[in-house]
């Protein structure tokens, strides 16, 4: 993994500053380069070719490269598409496939990625972001300058901004927890979608953005033993590519059945002891996934590595958490994972595997089959019966969380703003009116790839992509995520949905599973990864907490304050807990920038 940095005027902060402030994203090796008024930075987390011979800014024959990331098939391409290569390093193949194929090469490529290449002879960047967006790329055109950068904060200093709070961005955050590309919470600072390219032209001084890959939803597979054959074999050569590198890799381990399985076929194909990291509380042990690891850990003999968080680790790097998301982010998870890919840096690994992606394309959240049955519901009547739905629903018990969803799915009106009523009445039109909104599904589409799809762009790609990134760079480390290899993202929506429903969540996984991984794990409850922060966080500061909260609000005038004393209240009793950390989160950040 790396840092990249790049723009077409003169920074306010020479570019050697602004490349220091990426040394935790590679901290191996630091170079800048300037071509007349284009300046780029590199900062590098030497994983493949540890030779200096691959160290970037990279420039060949006219061309300048930053790029971050992986291309786990690298050297099948160099290969198949007889690349003529002076170094043993993934990053060169990305010039010589753009010699060879101009723009028109990023569907070959298999892996994590952001960059940059500068044609000098065709004075334009061409930029592009990976599938489901592992890696970030920040970008502006402010003042008809161009930016881009693995960060926000360097950009700020680069512009000499005032940072300027983008509504809208707030309006998507208390809906999904981070805003939605291209949206950041700074008003003159986006962000490349996933699957997405840029060219900037510096004569014409402008900017294009394309998308570059769509998932294919075709149904082709309708036999359930050939898609488990399949699905098996594409997993086991996905955690192969991941598992090459010039350093030792290791996995995250939460005792769940995605990560205990990822962790099992490295130790069947490499037949290696895997070096695996999991997480556990002193207190409130019922948030522990130590117990599950353990059992995991024992059945594939691995070098388990136990981290047991006190409230004094998690608060004393509440700030430095809050520093490294530079903008907030309401996933809770944030400070732990932070905390253990510290404990892995601190063991000498670079690299770690992990299981994100797993439940969006298997369908993982419970959530699913209850929308589905709400689904087909709602498709079985015609739309003279809806008045009839109503009063069915009306019956039910009032305003319950469960007649709510299903009202609104009846109504195909927008799913997610639950969380809405939480803007004053002036703040709610205002924002609503800008901030566009997923509806429920027609009757043309598959719900069930509808779902899926929806939860790989929003839950996925912006907010636990996202959070992983900036956490594990943080510390220096690179996470890997098997299952969102490409082949088998696109073979997982060509099945036949009813077989990848089954009878239970994961249901195709766990047949797989089983042959690899303890009955214990594949059986038991689905868990996230939580912590206790609402409770480490009330004991530590009380009511100061809403405190912080009513003093942002008394300034902005955003929130409804009946409905942040109801949260308020409802936290204290640790119901209702995310919401009021999503605030929380908002207010501490909005009082350093603002």
């Amino acid at each position: 993994m790396c840092g990249i940095i790049g723009c077409n005027f003169k920074p306010n902060q020479n570019i050697k500053t602004l490349t220091d402030m990426l040394f935790n994203r590679g901290p191996d090796f630091q170079a800048t380069f300037q071509i007349e008024n284009n300046y780029f930075g590199h900062t590098r987390l030497s994983i493949i070719d540890l030779d200096n011979e691959a160290n970037q800014p990279m420039v060949f024959d006219d061309l300048i490269l930053v790029f971050n990331g992986e291309i786990y098939n690298y050297k099948t391409l160099i290969k198949s598409e007889n690349l003529n290569m002076i170094t043993k390093s993934d990053s060169e193949v990305l010039i010589r496939l753009y010699q060879k194929y101009g723009i028109e090469f990023l569907n070959k490529l298999e892996g994590m990625f952001s960059f940059c290449i500068y044609d000098i002879k065709k004075d334009l960047y061409f930029c592009a972001r990976d599938r489901y967006g592992k890696k970030p790329f920040f970008y502006s055109t402010f003042d008809n300058k161009f930016i881009f950068c693995s960060k926000i904060k360097p950009i700020l200093k680069a512009l000499d901004l005032k940072p300027k709070l983008n509504k809208v961005a707030l309006a998507q955050y208390l809906q999904y927890f981070v805003p939605l590309s291209p949206n950041t919470f700074f008003n003159d600072i986006l962000k490349l979608d996933s699957a997405s390219y840029l060219i900037y032209e510096n004569k014409a001084k402008s900017l294009k953005i394309k998308k570059y890959y769509k998932i294919n939803t075709y149904k082709k597979i309708h036999n359930e033993q050939t898609a488990i054959k399949d699905i098996e074999e594409l997993l086991f050569k996905a955690v192969e590519q991941r598992i090459t590198a010039d350093v030792e890799v290791g996995s995250l381990l939460s005792g769940g059945i995605d990560s205990s399985l990822i962790s099992a076929l490295y130790t069947n194909i490499s037949g290696k002891k895997i070096q695996t990291f999991s997480v556990g509380y002193d207190s409130f042990k019922k948030y522990s996934e130590l117990p599950y690891a353990n059992i995991t850990a024992k059945h594939i003999n691995s070098i388990h590595h136990p981290l047991i968080i006190n409230k004094n680790q998690y608060i004393d790097s509440f700030e430095e958490v809050l520093d490294q998301l530079e903008e907030p982010h309401g996933d809770s998870a944030a400070i732990p994972l932070y905390l253990l890919t510290k404990t892995i840096k601190n063991s000498g690994i670079k690299t770690v595997l992990s299981g994100e992606g797993s439940d969006e394309i298997f369908l993982g959240y419970d959530n699913y089959a209850k929308f589905l049955r709400y689904y087909q519901f709602a498709s079985s009547l015609q739309s003279d019966q809806e008045e009839f739905l109503d009063s069915i629903i009306s019956a039910l018990q009032n305003q319950t969380k469960e007649s709510e969803y299903l009202r609104r799915v009846v109504k195909k009106q927008n799913i997610y703003n639950s969380f809405g009523e939480i803007f004053n009445d002036k703040q709610r039109k205002a924002l609503f009116r800008k901030n566009p909104s997923f509806k429920s599904p027609s009757s043309k589409k598959d719900p069930v790839d509808h779902m899926s799809s929806i939860d790989l762009q929003i839950w996925l790609g912006e907010a636990l992509l996202s959070k992983v990134d900036k956490m594990s760079m943080a510390n220096s480390i690179e996470v890997r995520n098997p299952f969102l290899h490409k082949d088998l993202v696109n073979y997982l929506f060509s099945v036949d949905s009813n077989i990848k429903m089954g009878d239970t969540n994961k249901y195709l996984l766990k047949q797989i599973a089983s042959k690899y991984i303890p009955s214990e794990i594949i059986n038991r409850t689905k868990k996230g990864f939580n912590s206790p922060y609402n409770e480490w966080l009330f004991e530590t500061f009380g009511d100061d907490l809403y405190k912080t909260i009513l003093e942002v609000n008394n300034q902005t005038e955003f929130f409804n304050k009946n409905y942040l004393d109801f949260i308020y209240t409802q936290a204290k009793e640790n119901k209702f807990k995310q919401h009021f950390y999503s605030l929380y989160i908002f207010s501490k950040w909005y009082k350093k920038n603002f």
